[in-house]
């Protein structure tokens, strides 16, 4: 046997430790390999597709039910792999720390591991993640390794430009919600998608978004029809963006447009006088003097232009080019309750009390009272459980339950008042609810949704069996390889992600999106960063790409101008395989920088590895540093 003097030298130095991590790993390793044989059922009704990433997964979990923050200090006191990137090839990652460690303990001597698992190595780890993640979002683009997704307004019906826009900048993917617009609208967004495809000569895919079972306030009485519309203005009160108008006619079509957008109806003789550039003056109901620019015109109405802010009611006069008109409808406002900490709210299944239906918007009631458009939540929810209301703006203590009515306390508001409207969301994180995860309009929506879409978006997924029940109905529907988007946006569906895989695994490609928004307000703020890596490590070690979603980079999208913390978390974004953001009046503008800050990131981070590329700094120092010597 050759002498090796220097190993034998580190043996004889560290015998002890590394014959103690020997046999730690060891143990750790037939840990790993136990945990598939456990779970042979499951892993018998995987996609050969995933086959051996359903292993990796379960390797993955049987080595982090381990604390292994003592042993990977010990690791690397030696210079070796600490674990810490072990997602995408866990058991050969253990593997080769052994080998290492059996040549240290016995320089020379020959200790073949057992090849008793199915695992991917570390080059297959990667492959499998890059092949799934292809299958369902398509190729990766030139420029960068992750792609980017877009929520499409209703208002990409009816505007070509935008798609093809949004195409050109570097979109990949396209997100259509469900829950907004309807079967018309989504045909016309993926005719302009496919018209837009073949004029940049880039192809994109579809996602499509089932609605779910959304808890949300309902049952607030209209308040009276006036309507304020005022221009996005920067902190010294210039316009930074006039606000936006949609002049159309009952009597014509009705385009679908962007959630939130102002629509007018007037007379549709009137409306043929308007041509790009027309001034249309009228006087608010202040007496005001006030001016619409009209900017663009088609067969369904004009989008006109108000760079000062206006109030509006049914009476309102406007006087175009040649003639005057009068609105011929204007929907009534949003009421409101103002909470504040220590008021009493009751949540309601049945219809509003007259004292609400006859109250204004905002005004003091006692107990303030709105409803919950699913009603039969009410059954699942206990005294002394937390609830949120909008995005967790504000929140409250269940106090009291009775059978039609939930008594709470508000904790969490503003001092001076928060506002609660219609169609809030409605977050109970301590309830063990049992709501269908498919509502009748999913299955109605689906059908459109199997013919036309890469992937379906499964909203509030928390049980395995709802994902079974997807891929049961999409089989049905469609011969088409449909993709299955776990958007985890709940406490449970986040404690569940292992079984949910494991049953999207099922079917030849799936997805993951972590749904920040409902998921923050579910586990807590200041959980989320923690819960969402969590989920992007689970992932990792399946090979299943992951979306990054909701929030990124919205500042910019909605105003022309991001936070900083918003860069910063576009800039993590990266370690996902897909980076969706929201509509917004400027989300070409989003595109654009999204995509120049996951090229530049490309260069440092790849998921959870620091890429050392060539720094211009060092290079500048060390130029100095010879000029001067």
């Amino acid at each position: 046997m050759t002498d090796h003097p220097a190993s034998l030298l580190f043996a004889d130095r560290y015998g002890t430790q590394i014959a103690e991590l020997l046999s730690e790993l060891t143990s750790l390793r037939q840990d790993m390999v136990s945990g598939t044989e456990l779970a042979g059922s499951r892993l018998a009704q995987v996609h050969p597709t995933f086959r051996v990433s359903a292993h990796n997964l379960l390797h993955y979990l049987a080595l982090r039910r381990h604390d292994l923050r003592p042993l990977q200090q010990r690791l690397a006191a030696l210079g070796l792999s600490s674990l810490g990137r072990a997602e995408a090839h866990a058991l050969a990652s253990v593997d080769a720390v052994l080998a290492v460690l059996h040549e240290l303990a016995q320089p020379g001597t020959s200790h073949p591991l057992p090849a008793d698992a199915i695992a991917p190595d570390f080059t297959s780890g990667g492959r499998l993640l890059a092949e799934h993640s292809e299958a369902v979002l398509g190729p990766v683009p030139a420029t960068r390794d992750v792609r980017i997704m877009v929520t499409l307004p209703g208002e990409a019906a009816t505007d070509y430009a935008l798609v093809r826009d949004l195409l050109r900048q570097g979109m990949d993917c396209v997100r259509i919600n469900c829950a907004h617009d309807d079967r018309a609208a989504w045909q016309q967004m993926i005719d302009h998608l496919r018209q837009a495809e073949q004029e940049v000569g880039r192809s994109c895919k579809i996602c499509m978004d089932l609605g779910g079972a959304k808890l949300r306030t309902t049952g607030l009485p209209p308040a009276p029809a006036v309507l304020r519309i005022s221009p996005v203005r920067d902190e010294f009160g210039r316009v930074l963006t006039p606000a936006r108008l949609w002049l159309t006619s009952k009597e014509l079509p009705q385009a679908a447009l962007a959630s939130g957008t102002v629509r007018l109806f007037f007379p549709q003789a009137w409306l043929r006088q308007l041509s790009p550039g027309n001034a249309v003056r009228f006087r608010d109901a202040r007496g005001n003097k006030r001016k619409l620019r009209v900017r663009s015109t088609n067969e369904q109405g004009c989008w006109a232009e108000l760079r000062k802010t206006a109030y509006l009611v049914p009476s309102t006069r406007f006087r175009g080019p040649e003639a005057k008109a009068t609105l011929q409808e204007l929907p009534p406002s949003d009421s409101f309750l103002l909470l504040r900490p220590g008021d009493e709210l009751q949540l309601t299944r049945r219809a509003l009390p007259a004292a609400v239906a006859d109250g204004m918007p905002g005004t003091a009631l006692a107990p303030a009272v709105i409803g919950c458009a699913l009603p039969e939540v009410l059954d699942y929810v206990k005294p002394g459980e937390r609830i949120w209301f909008d995005d967790g703006k504000i929140g409250g203590i269940v106090d009291r339950v009775e059978p039609d009515i939930l008594h709470v306390r508000i904790t969490q508001a503003r001092a001076k008042g928060e506002k609660l409207r219609n169609d809030k969301g409605i977050n109970l994180p301590d309830s063990n609810l049992s709501l269908p995860s498919l509502t009748a309009k999913d299955l109605e929506d689906l059908a459109f949704v199997a013919q036309h879409a890469d992937m379906v978006g499964l909203s509030f997924v928390s049980k395995a069996t709802e994902v079974e029940q997807l891929q049961q109905h999409l089989s049905r529907l469609t011969e088409r390889a449909v993709a299955i988007i776990l958007k985890i946006e709940t406490q449970r569906g986040f404690e569940e992600l292992p079984a949910l895989l494991l049953s999207a695994m099922q079917a030849g490609s799936c997805g993951v999106m972590i749904a920040r928004g409902d998921l923050a307000v579910e586990c807590g703020f200041e959980r989320l960063a923690e819960v969402q890596e969590e989920i992007l490590w689970l992932c990792e070690a399946a090979h299943v790409p992951v979306i990054w979603a909701t929030q990124v980079l919205e500042s910019l999208a909605s105003g022309g101008l991001p936070s900083r913390a918003e860069v910063t978390d576009a800039a993590m974004s990266d370690r996902a395989e897909c980076v969706m953001l929201n509509k917004g009046p400027r989300v070409v503008q989003a595109v654009q920088t999204l995509d120049s800050i996951l090229r530049r990131m490309q260069g440092h981070q790849r998921k959870k590895s620091a890429m050392l590329r060539s720094l211009h700094v060092a290079q500048t120092t060390w130029h100095l540093e010879r000029a001067t010597s």
